[in-house]
């Protein structure tokens, strides 16, 4: 694993204030022109940045920076790291523990009904299946077909919610905006929905008789005495 410099424009303003390197040496260690080495020594480049001291994180001896400082000829070179880290390995189709492998193709049917944009090689890094599968449960020639099940494979458990909606989004990236056609095929037009005709017939307002009103009052009232004797009796 190739060795790299941590925070290169910070190690370089450190090696600017507190050695006496000439601008190539630092340039070349840090990967950086020697004109950005000299606008950082005048103050011009690299403002606010805190310098990083390649000593204190193991990447620069003192012994190899007095070297440097005497021959302006010498190149730094970086001090072995204490601790190797492994260089991770390419990563290849997705995992698929055997209990979860029979929910495979339900998952891989409800990839291709509810998200048809993602590719056969999203679906493949999604739930861990082959293209010759996929492209089987596609065509409904799957051994198993008659029996599938659309299911979502988060709720199965085959992926994160993250990376599904990650693959969505890479697939919708490029797929071409919606034609008016298509738009006019599940959306109706404001002017039809804005001109609904609704069959009710409205009633009519009557004017209000006072005498009918109160004489009905006044037949509640007698109806409401006669029922109060006859209780006292």
């Amino acid at each position: 694993m190739a060795q790299t410099l941590l925070m290169p424009k910070a190690t370089a303003v450190w090696l600017v204030d507190n050695t006496a390197l000439s601008f190539d040496q630092i340039a070349t260690f840090c990967k950086l022109h020697p004109l950005e080495v000299k606008a950082i020594a005048d103050g011009e480049a690299a403002q606010g940045i805190k310098g990083l001291d390649p000593i204190a994180t193991g990447q620069l001896s003192r012994d190899e920076i007095q070297r440097a400082e005497a021959n302006p000829n010498h190149k730094l070179k970086l001090s072995e790291p204490k601790v190797r880290v492994p260089e991770s390995k390419r990563r290849g189709p997705r995992y698929t523990p055997v209990s979860k492998r029979q929910d495979r193709p339900n998952a891989i049917l409800w990839l291709v009904r509810n998200h048809a944009e993602l590719k056969d090689a999203q679906i493949s890094r999604l739930v861990g299946t082959t293209k010759s599968t996929i492209e089987q449960i596609r065509d409904r020639t799957h051994w198993n077909a008659a029996n599938l099940t659309p299911m979502d494979p988060v709720t199965l458990g085959l992926c994160s919610q993250i990376d599904l909606d990650l693959e969505v989004e890479r697939a919708s990236r490029g797929r071409p905006l919606p034609t008016q056609e298509e738009l006019d095929a599940t959306l109706q037009p404001a002017s039809t929905t804005e001109k609904l005709d609704f069959s009710y017939e409205r009633e009519e307002e009557k004017e209000i008789d006072a005498n009918a009103v109160f004489a009905k009052l006044s037949s509640l009232k007698s109806t409401r005495k006669d029922e109060d004797e006859d209780d006292n009796y």
